[in-house]
């Protein structure tokens, strides 16, 4: 082989990864997947995709080596490839946080109007866990929470919030967490609970984030 048709080859398969990065849904779909795994009926519902355009992005992104699938009944589970995939996904959205300056004054102008708060951070986090009664909501669905979650978080998806409200204790500082800094389930879920007189703000980042910083998870 010519070093000419090596270079050629080989960087046409780095390329492969980036075609198969190449549309909002496909990098949503990792996004998702880095939670836990799910199945295809599933990720349309999360991604707001038909099943057969969902089918079709996993297609795509399995033909890359991104994720793999199990049969589970009569369903198809999909789940990232390995651990690699999910560190792509972060550098990929570090990349675009560092060089896209849309995506900041996107998110910002989001995130005031979806809830209006400031989120804390994590050394707020604990800074107020000191200080006073805090709960912390893990907002994601069941099957995300059951797969990991910050150790002493209680689960109230979203979709339940508005019968499982009153859980809460009414007096409690309440910080809510989904998947990362653009999952908007815990914006909505501090909103709601404004709204119901309860003290509630939005933790900076998600679970993945709070695994990544060594913080202690349950899994």
């Amino acid at each position: 082989m010519e070093a000419r048709q090596f270079k050629d080859e080989v960087f046409g398969h780095f390329a492969r990864i980036g075609a198969a990065l190449g549309h909002a849904k496909r990098v949503e779909i990792l996004d998702v997947l880095s939670q836990g795994e799910r199945s295809v009926e599933s990720l349309a519902q999360q991604i707001s995709a038909t099943l057969a355009n969902t089918s079709r992005h996993l297609q795509i992104l399995a033909s890359a080596g991104l994720v793999t699938r199990r049969v589970e009944g009569t369903s198809r589970v999909y789940r990232l490839a390995d651990p690699a995939v999910e560190t792509g996904y972060r550098a990929l959205v570090a990349l675009a946080e560092q060089h896209i300056a849309e995506v900041t004054a996107l998110s910002d102008a989001f995130f005031r109007q979806a809830d209006g708060t400031r989120p804390v951070t994590f050394s707020e986090f604990d800074e107020m866990s000191r200080t006073g009664e805090v709960v912390l909501v893990d907002v994601r669905p069941p099957s995300e929470f059951d797969a990991g979650h910050v150790e002493g978080a209680v689960n109230i998806p979203v979709a339940d919030l508005a019968t499982r409200m009153t859980e809460l204790p009414p007096d409690a500082n309440v910080v809510a967490y989904c998947r990362g800094p653009y999952c908007v389930m815990a914006a909505t879920a501090v909103t709601r609970l404004r709204e119901s007189g309860y003290q509630a703000v939005r933790l900076e980042g998600g679970y993945p984030q709070w695994r990544d910083a060594g913080r202690t998870v349950t899994s």
